[in-house]
């Protein structure tokens, strides 16, 4: 199964400069460990020490955010899209 990663620019360093790579996985958890396999150190980057993602990313499947749906144990199938998106703050 593939699933198309979504990588902003600030972690495409871990992903040799590609702002978009295909992984596998059954779910965002699966995925994030293709991820680590894949470009080794981008797991630090995106979740904390107990494994969950950072409070400053956002994780979409298909443009549903992960939050509204099983968070990490969200179901992925074959053909889909996953995003990661850095949180923007402002005033």
């Amino acid at each position: 199964m593939t699933v198309k990663v979504l990588i902003p620019t600030p972690l495409q360093k871990f992903t040799n400069n590609q702002a978009t790579i295909e992984c596998a996985g059954d779910n965002i958890s699966e995925l994030i460990e293709s991820l680590e396999t894949n470009c080794p150190g981008i797991k630090k980057s995106l979740c904390d020490e107990q494994g969950t993602p950072r409070r400053f990313l956002n994780f979409y499947v298909n443009s549903e955010d992960i939050r509204f749906l099983e968070g990490t144990e969200t179901a992925l199938k074959d053909g889909d899209e996953v995003s990661i998106v850095p949180a923007v703050a402002g005033g």
